[in-house]
């Protein structure tokens, strides 16, 4: 698995500008994205290099923090196999592992 990079955020408008930003600031491929239940936490999953998951991160935060509240990031350079049912849960919608739309 390449660089795993996410992002917590309060609020789906703070998530969908954190998605953006981070697609358009560097080469990574969004995951997708989960709704926490209560809170009106979303989390924002992206997949690419390391240095690029790294600027995706650090600009989806800048941007994110002027619309709601981050809550947390996180970049692990090689995320062990055994996360892959956490990053690929059937919670995150979007187009996931191969690229095709997952979730509900």
């Amino acid at each position: 698995m390449q660089a795993l990079g996410s992002i917590e955020v309060v609020g789906l408008v703070a998530g969908i500008e954190a998605a953006d930003v981070a697609c358009k600031a560097a080469n990574v491929r969004l995951v997708g994205y989960e709704l926490a239940k209560g809170g009106g936490y979303v989390a924002i999953k992206v997949m690419g290099d390391v240095g690029a998951v790294k600027a995706a991160i650090d600009a989806a935060e800048t941007a994110a923090a002027r619309l709601g509240r981050v809550v947390s990031t996180l970049v692990i350079p090689r995320p062990s196999e055994q996360l892959e049912t956490l990053v690929f849960s059937p919670t995150t919608v979007g187009p996931g592992r191969d690229g095709d739309q997952q979730g509900s």
